[in-house]
C-alpha cells in the first residue's frame, strides 16, 4: 500500500495538471451530491412526536416532559423546494383556435362572468362594490395609485390600498390601481368592466375610463389612512382648544388636505377640523383621543371639498400628520447596571417584538434579549447585541420555558396570545420572514401539520412554566393591549419600576406601529386548521384558562375559542 502511494505520488509530480483537474473533479462531484441532498430532503420540524392523547384537552398527559427549550430554538429547518404557484395559478391549455372560438362566442360576457367568479374567491379579505365610471379630470378614488402594465392582480391592489389603510381598492384599463377612503362618481355597466388583468388573465380589472372597486373588508384592522394622513376619528372639542391645540386658522375654504398641509407646515402631529377652523397640537392629556365620539357628529360637509367631511365647532375630525412626536422618541442604555433582570416573555407569534416597541418609547430605555437577531438590531433595537445579563436593559426578550431559564428572572411579563393567531404569525415568521409570508406549498404541505403537532403544545407549557417557576409574573394579553394600550403599557410600565408620564404614554399611542408589521389584508382564502387541531388546541386553551384563574387572574380572552 506504502509503494502505491509512493508511485501515485511521483506520477502527480511529473503531471501536475492531472492532480489538479482531478482535484477539481472531485470537488465538483461532491458539490453536485451536496446540492441534491439539500433539494431533496424534506424539512425536518424539531420536537417531540405528536400523542395519541394530544386532542384529549386537559389531560395533556405529555405536557410536563416537553422540553422546548433552548434546543427547540437553536434547531435548524430548511424548506425544501417550492413551486412557485398559489391557488390563482391556472392551466391554460386550450388551442388558438379554441381560444378565439370561445372569445367568439363568450366575448365581454364571458370575462364579466369570470371576473365575477374571481371576485367572489376574494370575499374573505375584500368584498366587490361594482364597476363605476372614472376619469382623468376628476378621480373616482383619490388617494395613493399605482401601475403595473405586465403584473397587475386584484389582490396586489388590494393587498397595495390595504397596507396604507384606504377603504377602497379600484382596477382600471387592466393595470392602475387606486385607492381611497370615498368613491365619488356614479356606477357603470358590469360589463363595461370587461378587461382582463395583466398579471391574470382568470380576473377582470375595471375597463376603459372604469373601475372595479373592492371594499377592504380587513382595512379597519389597520390605521385609515387620507393620503399621507391617519385618521383618528371624531372628538369631543376639548374645553380650553386653545392651550389643548395651541396652532389654529380660519379657513373659509375648508378641505382635509388644507388643514393637513397647515398642520405639518407648523410641525404639528395632530390636525383638527372643526367646519371652517383648522387646529393643531400634540395629544395631551387635555386632549387625549381616548374618547372616540360616532362619526356622524363630524359629518358636516367641507366648504372646499363636498365629497370630505370637516368637522363642527362642537366635534373635531381629527388626524395625524407625517410630523414625528419626538416626545417619545429618545432611546439610551441604562446609566446604571439593573439590580434586577426583567424578562419580557412570550410564545414566539405572540407579538413581542411590538411589546419591545411600545417599552422602548414608553420607558425611553433599550430592551435586551435572550437571543441575537441581526434584522432587528439594524431596525433599531440596540439593545439585541447586548449580552442579557448585561444590565444595561430595561427588559430582556425570551421565548424560554424551562425551570432553569425562567429561574433566571427576577420578575416578569408574560405576553400571551391567542394560539390560532400566534401559530400563524410564527409560521409565517419561520417560513416568510419577520414581515414576510409563508408560501401555499408549505401550508398545504406536511410543514404546517407537524408545525401545528409540535408548537401547540408548547404555547400551553409555556405560560404554565411561566405560572409555575416566575417570581413576580405580570400577565398581559395581547389582544388587551391592542384593545387599551394606554392602561396596559402603564401596567407593564410600572413593573419595571419606571414612573410612567401620560404625555409620553399619549406619544406612544401615534407612534405604536413599528416596523415589523405584516400587511392587515394578506389573509390565507380557507382555515388552515382541521377539525382535529382545533379539538388539541382547544384543550390546550382549557388548561391554560385554568390555570390562570387558580391564580387569581382573569382567564383567557373570549375570543381564544373558536366560533
Amino acid at each position: 500500500m506504502a509503494k502505491l502511494l509512493v508511485k501515485l505520488q511521483r506520477y502527480f509530480r511529473r503531471k501536475p495538471v492531472r492532480f489538479f483537474t482531478l482535484l477539481a473533479l472531485y470537488l465538483a462531484a461532491g458539490s453536485l451530491v451536496f446540492l441534491h441532498s439539500g433539494f431533496s430532503g424534506e424539512p425536518t420540524v424539531p420536537g417531540s412526536p405528536r400523542s395519541p392523547a394530544g386532542g384529549e384537552g386537559p389531560g395533556l398527559p405529555y405536557l410536563g416532559v416537553m422540553q422546548l427549550s433552548r434546543g427547540f430554538r437553536a434547531a435548524a429547518t430548511i424548506p425544501g423546494r417550492v413551486r412557485r404557484h398559489g391557488p390563482w395559478f391556472k392551466s391554460t391549455s386550450k388551442e388558438p383556435a379554441e381560444r378565439g372560438k370561445a372569445r367568439d362566442n363568450g366575448g365581454t360576457r364571458s370575462r364579466a362572468l369570470r371576473g365575477r367568479s374571481g371576485r367572489e374567491k376574494e370575499e374573505d379579505r375584500a368584498r366587490y362594490i361594482g364597476c363605476y365610471v372614472d376619469n382623468t379630470r376628476q378621480r373616482t378614488l383619490r388617494g395613493m395609485s399605482f401601475f403595473d402594465y405586465k403584473k397587475m392582480t386584484v389582490f396586489r391592489c388590494q393587498d397595495n390600498c390595504a397596507e396604507r389603510g384606504y377603504l377602497y381598492a379600484g382596477l382600471e384599463f387592466g393595470a392602475e390601481c387606486y385607492c381611497g377612503h370615498k368613491i365619488q362618481a356614479s356606477n357603470a355597466s358590469e360589463s363595461e368592466c370587461n378587461m382582463e388583468c395583466k398579471g391574470e388573465r382568470s380576473n377582470t380589472c375595471g375597463g376603459i375610463n372604469r373601475l372595479s372597486i373592492y371594499r377592504l373588508e380587513l382595512a379597519q384592522e389597520s390605521a385609515r389612512r387620507y393620503g399621507s394622513a391617519i385618521f383618528r376619528g371624531c372628538f369631543r372639542r376639548p374645553d380650553n382648544v386653545s392651550i389643548a391645540l395651541p396652532a389654529s386658522q380660519l379657513m373659509l375654504n375648508m378641505s382635509v388636505d388644507k388643514c393637513v398641509d397647515f398642520c405639518t407646515e407648523k410641525e404639528y402631529p395632530l390636525s383638527a377640523l372643526a367646519g371652517t377652523s383648522c387646529h393643531c397640537g400634540f395629544p395631551t392629556t387635555l386632549f387625549p383621543l381616548h374618547e372616540r365620539e360616532d362619526e356622524q357628529l363630524c359629518a358636516q360637509k367641507c366648504p372646499g371639498e363636498e365629497f370630505e367631511s370637516c368637522g363642527t365647532a362642537d366635534f373635531l375630525l381629527v388626524y395625524q400628520t407625517q410630523v414625528q412626536d419626538n416626545r417619545c422618541m429618545d432611546r439610551r442604555f441604562l446609566p446604571s447596571r439593573a439590580k434586577q433582570l426583567v424578562a419580557l416573555a412570550s410564545f414566539p407569534g405572540a407579538g413581542n417584538t411590538w411589546a419591545r416597541h411600545l417599552i422602548e418609547l414608553a420607558t425611553g430605555f433599550y430592551t435586551g434579549s435572550y437571543y441575537f437577531d441581526g434584522s432587528l438590531y439594524n431596525k433599531g433595537f440596540k439593545g439585541e447585541r447586548d449580552h442579557w445579563r448585561s444590565g444595561r436593559t430595561i427588559c430582556i426578550k425570551t421565548h424560554e420555558s424551562g425551570q432553569k431559564e425562567i429561574e433566571s428572572f427576577d420578575s416578569a411579563i408574560l405576553l400571551i396570545r391567542n394560539p390560532y393567531k400566534a401559530l400563524m404569525a410564527e409560521f409565517n415568521r419561520k417560513y416568510g420572514g419577520h414581515i414576510g409570508f409563508a408560501a401555499h406549498a408549505h401550508w398545504k404541505g406536511k410543514e404546517w401539520p407537524e408545525f401545528v403537532a409540535n408548537y401547540a403544545p408548547w404555547w400551553a407549557t409555556h405560560t404554565l412554566d411561566w405560572l409555575r417557576y416566575g417570581k413576580k409574573v405580570l400577565v398581559v394579553h395581547f389582544e388587551d393591549l391592542k384593545r387599551d394600550l394606554f392602561v396596559q403599557l402603564q401596567r407593564m410600565v410600572g413593573l419595571l419600576g419606571i414612573t410612567a408620564c401620560e404625555d409620553r404614554l399619549l406619544c406612544v399611542e401615534g407612534q405604536k406601529d413599528g416596523n415589523f408589521k405584516r400587511s392587515g389584508l394578506r389573509k390565507l382564502e380557507y382555515d388552515p386548521y382541521t377539525p382535529e387541531m382545533r379539538k388539541m388546541i382547544s384543550g390546550y386553551i382549557k388548561t391554560v384558562d385554568t390555570a390562570l384563574k387558580l391564580r387569581n387572574l382573569s382567564g383567557v380572552p373570549d375570543d381564544y375559542y373558536p366560533r
